[in-house]
């Protein structure tokens, strides 16, 4: 039989993605406190599964802890976004490896070019552009077709929504952001690992390089 269980969500696992959603398009920046009574109120729920989903949160590094003053988004310091650089790049090339391994170079790379299509149209600086950037990652990582990758990339998105909203206002508005995502896709498609992780290698510097400029 075809038909496969309906996985129902726990109440704390959907307000957990709620509250993820929301740290990603900066609606929480870094140093906003997050107090559960507001919160809970907004949302609509009882405080139980907020605090467990909040709980959830804390666990993922997606909010912090301060003694006597409640839970807040963490703030984006060098170390912090340089640590974050660090699993980014070693998620994404585990799952370029395991892409390449299977033989899907060509139907990821297919996906791929869809998104830098939309890129080519939009604006280094717009949002859509960030929209555009991290669905490209996200699709990369999903086309790895490991569970556990996608889990972990799914927090580090979240942070990485962060670091390009930082980001943006690096960007010139005749400047190429287009070339190193076209560069990658092909890479994949080719099946040239060693391409395609030295292109993610250098686009996860120049990323790192503009939020932390002492890691030049």
């Amino acid at each position: 039989m075809s038909l496969e269980p309906v996985v129902q969500e726990s109440t704390p696992a959907i307000i957990a993605r709620s509250l993820r959603r929301a740290i990603a398009e900066g609606d929480f920046p870094p140093g906003t406190q997050l107090g559960e009574a507001a919160l809970a109120k907004h949302l609509g729920v009882s405080r139980g599964p907020l605090r467990e989903a909040m709980q959830r949160l804390t666990q993922e590094g997606l909010l912090v802890s301060h003694r006597n003053r409640g839970l807040f988004v963490p703030e984006l310091s060098p170390a912090a976004v340089s640590d974050m650089y660090v699993l980014r790049t070693s998620i994404e090339r585990a799952a370029i490896e395991q892409i390449l391994l299977a033989g899907d170079g060509p139907a990821c790379a297919a996906v791929l070019d869809a998104t830098v299509a939309r890129m080519e149209t939009l604006s280094p600086d717009s949002p859509e552009m960030l929209a555009a950037d991290l669905d490209f990652h996200r699709l990369l990582v999903e086309a790895a077709d490991s569970e556990r990758l996608s889990r972990v990339h799914e927090t580090v998105l979240v942070e990485t929504s962060m670091c390009l909203r930082a980001m943006s206002s690096t960007y010139r508005p005749d400047e190429d952001r287009v070339s190193e995502h076209r560069d990658l896709a092909d890479a994949i498609r080719d099946g040239d690992v060693v391409r395609a992780t030295a292109v993610l290698a250098e686009h996860m510097r120049d990323g790192l390089e503009r939020l932390v400029p002492s890691a030049r």
